[in-house]
């Protein structure tokens, strides 16, 4: 990935940990669950080695037609199985972004300027649906993250009183798990699983703006 050495370092330290992190969700939980963290596993890991700066490593040529064939296969996969459940379309976007990704980047490509050569950029159109995409899913992911019931709404609104209010509600919500750090998730994973998938999100978009 071209960029700045560092910037390339710390995503690809990201995108390997949240790969590794997802690796270990596949020993636990229903098959479902187990399916999406391998998914998610292949993503992160995948992100992490094309997160290697250009001036370190720079992959051969036949290395992008292997990114392009694994992801377009976990493409495939993932719009069969969303015939079970929307949330494999995520999936779906993210193997698409990779493959795009790599042929973007690929030896002898010719970009939208019309110049060949390696990262020679992809379709600007594509690049620019796909940063709208990932901003918007990075900021529902964050959203999800804030504890329910913070009371600082009430609080505002209604002085000493709002903050007892609030306070109450926040202590409901930690009662019934959707206010704790570790608390269960929309699709049944840990607001830890979560913040991996948002790591891998912001990740996605960084490199999405190197093209």
């Amino acid at each position: 990935m071209h960029g700045g050495a560092l910037a390339g370092w710390l995503m690809m330290t990201l995108c390997a940990v949240s790969g590794a992190y997802c690796l270990l969700r596949t020993r636990t939980g229903t098959s479902r669950e187990r399916g999406a963290a391998r998914d998610e596993a292949l993503m992160g890991f995948g992100m992490a080695a094309m997160a290697v700066p250009a001036a370190v490593l720079t992959p051969p040529g036949w290395a992008w037609a292997v990114y392009a064939v694994v992801f377009g296969a976990a493409a495939l996969r993932a719009l069969w199985a969303a015939r079970h459940g929307a949330h494999h379309l995520h999936h779906l976007v993210g193997s698409l972004a990779m493959v795009y990704m790599a042929v973007a980047m690929a030896p002898g490509v010719t970009g939208a300027g019309g110049h060949a050569g390696h990262g020679a950029g992809g379709v600007p159109l594509l690049t620019g649906a796909l940063l709208v995409y990932y901003a918007s899913y990075v900021l529902s992911s964050a959203g999800h993250l804030i504890p329910a019931g913070t009371g600082v709404a009430s609080f505002a609104g209604g002085g000493a009183g709002g903050a007892v209010r609030g306070g109450a509600g926040t202590e409901a919500a930690v009662r019934e798990g959707g206010g704790c750090l570790m608390g269960k998730a929309a699709d049944g994973g840990t607001e830890l699983t979560t913040a991996c998938r948002l790591t891998m999100g912001i990740a996605m978009f960084a490199m999405l703006l190197t093209l």
